[in-house]
């Protein structure tokens, strides 16, 4: 029968944790202190050692590397009730197993035990650590939503794997991707990052790959691109769902062969960096219409991080709020608080824009207002000057629709196929048009003379239309 060993100071946990484990089959040993602990480690006890981090004698990190010196085969599962990234990211650098945010699922705690004695047992190799961990870190929040990324990334940081992260504008996905890096293998290299968005469709692959003298007019000498400059550390390629297609071929291409060719070039470098990903759009949408390769998706798609809205994590908001007040403090704006009432204002409040937009209302407040004490009334003033998350939706929509149609086009020019038909305009009609129809179609009840009014057509053409498209009318009483 297999031993597991516990440490916490809070008796009622121990005494939780010790059926739990006592019902899945295991013998249990439950000490309050880390001493205590150590002598069972010492002597030769456990098969797994679950401690909390906050011991009335020692820490449970400063506990962890002599428990690893001592038996390095002994797997340690990390308590806390801290829970934050800091916290995840020390217990993973420290050589623990696992990391666990109270309160946890005994469930989950009992399937975790089983599978960290199999994994001593099979001999499973865990990453080596550092023994420094910087306090100041740039991700803010205890709520459980956010307790699964401390997680990931805490793994992700031993290992040098790419990721990709999802999540709305404003979520903090270029902060991850720095997390990553300063505390990852390649903290020693640079960090280099790229926005898609912001660079021009015929400028991207020379921005991405750099280019040799007389690669095209106006190269008067040679450029490197961010591949070379991110040599040795990680490159981060933002909104990486606006990337044109032939640049996803030669993304793709090195993934795969670990080199690159720079514009005008013909002789390929190799390179070495770790690719981080982000995008606030849904690529798996965007493969289906054409508009993303899959294959890219996949290599890109190793490790996901899906980062939550902050309406999904609303108990971090008094978190994130002093963090901005000590920010805009060190930045000479000056010094406040909010008080109660006011964090829960703004907990009624959906934030589209996220936590940039939240930043943002918090130090706009600092600036304007001399109240040393921010109260609900003002909040409640300055939310009513927010923008409204209808019209943000739907000038994205626009956007998005311009979009989605030259990426449609790009492809068609992409395609060999496209060089052999010359009516591209009838097979773009084609894709867009029984659209339009069966939409009009449904606003009218199925009313042909009001649709091809509508539409400013004849009514025969809209017939001639509607079964050449083989669109079914039905006609709806109202």
């Amino acid at each position: 029968m297999e031993e597991v060993l516990i440490a916490d100071d809070d008796a009622a946990i121990r005494t939780v944790l010790t059926h739990a484990l006592t019902r899945a089959g295991f013998r249990v040993r439950a000490a309050s202190n880390a001493s205590t602990l150590w002598s069972w480690v010492e002597s030769g006890y456990g098969d797994l050692v679950i401690s909390d981090v906050g011991m009335p004698d020692e820490s449970g990190f400063d506990l962890l590397p002599r428990i690893k010196k001592k038996r390095p085969e002994l797997p340690v599962i990390i308590m806390s009730a801290q829970n934050t990234v800091l916290t995840a990211i020390t217990a993973a650098e420290k050589g623990a197993y696992e990391y666990l945010a109270k309160p946890f699922d005994l469930n989950d705690l009992v399937s975790i035990s089983k599978r960290a004695i199999q994994s001593a047992r099979a001999g499973a190799v865990k990453p080596k650590h550092r023994q420094s961990v910087n306090d100041d870190l740039p991700l803010i929040g205890r709520s459980h939503a956010m307790q699964d990324i401390y997680r990931i990334i805490a793994r992700l940081t031993q290992i040098d794997l790419t990721a990709m992260i999802a999540g709305e504008s404003g979520t903090g996905k270029e902060l991850v991707a720095r997390v990553l890096h300063d505390f990852g293998k390649r903290k020693n290299g640079p960090f280099v990052a790229v926005n898609m968005a912001a660079i021009p469709k015929d400028l991207i692959e020379s921005e991405l790959f750099g280019y040799e003298k007389g690669a095209f007019t106006g190269a008067n000498s040679r450029n490197s691109g961010r591949f070379e400059q991110a040599e040795g550390g990680t490159l981060f390629l933002d909104e990486i769902g606006d990337m044109p297609m032939s640049a996803q071929t030669r993304l793709l291409r090195v993934l795969q062969e670990g080199e690159f060719t720079m514009v005008g070039g013909v002789k390929p470098i190799k390179t070495n960096i770790r690719i981080i990903a982000a995008t606030h759009q849904d690529l798996t949408q965007l493969i289906r219409s054409g508009q993303f390769r899959e294959d890219l998706y996949y290599r890109l798609n190793v490790v996901p991080i899906n980062l939550p809205a902050l309406r999904a994590r609303k108990d971090d908001i008094a978190d994130l709020v002093n963090h901005f007040l000590k920010q805009a403090e060190k930045q000479g704006l000056g010094s406040k608080i909010f008080t109660l009432d006011a964090i829960n204002k703004l907990k009624e409040f959906d934030w589209p824009g996220n936590i940039r937009q939240l930043e943002n209302m918090v130090k706009r407040i600092v600036a304007l207002y001399p109240q040393d004490e921010v109260t609900d009334d003002i909040v409640a003033a300055e939310m009513a000057h927010e923008q409204p998350v209808g019209e943000v939706i739907s000038q994205d929509n626009i956007a998005n629709l311009d979009k989605s149609l030259r990426f449609w086009l790009e492809n068609c020019f992409d395609s060999q196929d496209i060089h052999d038909n010359d009516d591209l305009y009838k097979l773009f009609l084609s894709e867009v048009e029984p659209s339009l129809l069966r939409f009009v179609l449904e606003q009218t009840a199925g009313n042909q003379i009001k649709a091809a009014k509508i539409l400013g057509l004849n009514r025969n053409t809209l017939r001639k239309k509607l079964k050449e498209y083989d669109i079914e009318i039905i006609k709806i009483s109202i």
